[in-house]
């Protein structure tokens, strides 16, 4: 079906939130539960599932079977692969387990839920796992079938169980060619510079 705001929703996809932008496109056998937020000109593929309570920016591709869990706010811009597949809950039981503890932990969110960002463009390749919290920063690329496990820097390939930085990449999704010391181009023309501080490294375009 289509609708006045020009989204669409293929007759056997199943979207129950109303905060859907306009020129979305949700494909067959899609799920999305009530309460998840879809940004403009997003294209959802068949069979991912989008939670309630998650967030997702504007012209974001979501391929099929990508799993987007509660707490996971997805920026603008982004690439997630087929089978792809999010976590929220670091030390997961069945609530239905019938234990004291277990029952006090999901009586609330707070006590569960860790929520995990992905920054305005980035990619996240076919069948790669984000575990809980981890942050993935802006244009970031990660390896098709990682497991990321910790923050990923702005512009880095990561790749690998656990993932690690292997290279860096461009705006444009190029893999960035190391010039000089701490001086990296890509063949589109931009010029980056590398910083490390308190043990961590990050990229930042030259100006």
């Amino acid at each position: 079906m289509s609708s006045a705001a020009g989204i669409f929703v293929h007759r056997l996809a199943l979207c129950e939130s109303d905060e859907v932008g306009a020129g979305t496109q949700i494909w067959a056998f899609v799920h999305v539960m009530q309460g998840a937020v879809i940004g403009r000109d997003c294209n959802i593929g068949d069979h991912a599932f989008i939670e309630t309570g998650a967030r997702i920016g504007d012209r974001v591709t979501l391929k099929n079977q990508a799993m987007v869990w509660d707490g996971v706010e997805i920026g603008d811009d982004v690439f997630v692969g087929p089978g792809v597949s999010f976590t929220n809950d670091v030390f997961a039981r069945s609530r239905r387990l019938p234990l004291p503890a277990v029952a006090d932990r999901y009586r609330a969110k707070a006590g569960w839920l860790v929520r995990t960002c992905v920054g305005n463009g980035a990619s996240l390749g076919a069948r790669c796992v984000i575990l809980p919290g981890a942050h993935i920063g802006a244009y970031a690329m990660v390896a098709a079938g990682a497991v990321v496990t910790r923050e990923v820097p702005a512009h880095a390939l990561v790749a690998g169980m656990p993932a690690k930085r292997v290279g860096w990449v461009c705006r444009c999704g190029a893999r960035l060619v190391q010039e000089q010391a701490r001086i990296w181009h890509c063949r589109c023309g931009e010029i980056f510079e590398e910083h490390a501080a308190e043990g961590c490294t990050s990229l930042a375009r030259s100006c």
